[in-house]
């Protein structure tokens, strides 16, 4: 059976995108995460698609949302504070995840080889459809390939913000109603 992203069958999941975790990317892409993952959350909120954002602790050290992001933060937003790299471990999480009763998740955010990797595997063990935006990831580390073909071997499918874009729209007349300043692409 193909799979399509609908709207209304899914959430999406923004993965401790904090500082430190920015910080330690290369400094030029740093304006394009924040940018990229606002225009993300903003897009999931025109479409009323839950957003479930993750921190990983201890918050005070490793940083918040950035204010980029927080000030879109929408009303069918819930941040967690997490302890464990794959979000479904944490029960406050994967109970409120079972109630929003939606089987497709579209993941973005931080560390690609780690908490991306771990809470990907940890979805796909619990029956959900993952969805990885591969432009909206990042990691400190350069080496994430085995990462990412882990998570493709394991049955999460990798698509493109504007494939994401497209996909919500459906049709030329779906995006009429879009902020005129939200971007069809990412920002490379």
């Amino acid at each position: 059976m193909v799979k399509r992203i609908v709207a209304d069958r899914c959430w999406g999941a923004i993965i401790d995108v904090q500082e430190l975790f920015i910080s330690q990317t290369d400094r030029r892409l740093w304006s394009k995460i924040k940018k990229n993952i606002n225009n993300f959350a903003r897009l999931l909120g025109h479409f009323r698609i839950p957003i479930v954002f993750t921190l990983e602790r201890p918050v005070d050290q490793k940083g918040g949302l950035p204010e980029e992001v927080s000030k879109h933060v929408v009303r069918a937003a819930k941040i967690f504070e997490k302890d464990f790299f794959d979000l479904t471990r944490e029960q406050e999480i994967a109970h409120y995840i079972a109630r929003l009763k939606k089987k497709q998740v579209v993941v973005a955010g931080c560390e690609t080889d780690v908490c991306i990797l771990q809470s990907c595997l940890g979805l796909l063990g619990l029956g959900y459809e993952v969805y990885v935006v591969e432009d909206l990831l990042f990691s400190s580390s350069r080496k994430v390939d085995s990462a990412i073909a882990r998570m493709k071997a394991e049955g999460a499918v990798f698509l493109t913000y504007k494939s994401l874009y497209y996909e919500l729209i459906e049709a030329v007349e779906g995006g009429r109603n879009l902020p005129e300043d939200l971007p069809d692409a990412a920002v490379q």
